[in-house]
């Protein structure tokens, strides 16, 4: 393999990779978005979480971009999401990725 593309490789990788640890945990979650004049919510839960962010399954379709509000519903910690990953549709809702924006010290209440 020339130089050229194992550095292409490597960069590519590094877009996959996950950006530091995470945590197998089931936390209750609800999220809430706007549109149309209304405050919509839906709950569900994470499969694993990180300080910056999460693996939820949650019964509705978001795009991916979309900003939220998410509540961690254990603690009622809040703090605005962004979807950047959709997965999967399961029995019981859609795989998410959610990046979390500026959230509360301590939002999971887990020590990483």
């Amino acid at each position: 393999m020339a130089v050229s593309n194992e550095v292409n490789y490597a960069l590519k990788m590094l877009q996959y990779m996950r950006a530091g640890v995470r945590v197998n945990s089931r936390v209750k979650v609800v999220l809430e978005w706007g549109g149309k004049g209304q405050t919509h919510t839906a709950e569900g839960y994470t499969v694993d979480i990180s300080p910056k962010g999460c693996l939820a399954i949650v019964p509705h379709a978001f795009t991916v971009g979309q900003r939220l509000s998410l509540t961690n519903a254990v603690n009622g910690k809040k703090s605005q999401a962004t979807l950047i990953w959709r997965g999967h549709e399961e029995r019981s809702g859609w795989e998410l990725g959610l990046e979390l924006n500026k959230a509360e010290e301590g939002f999971w209440e887990v020590e990483f």
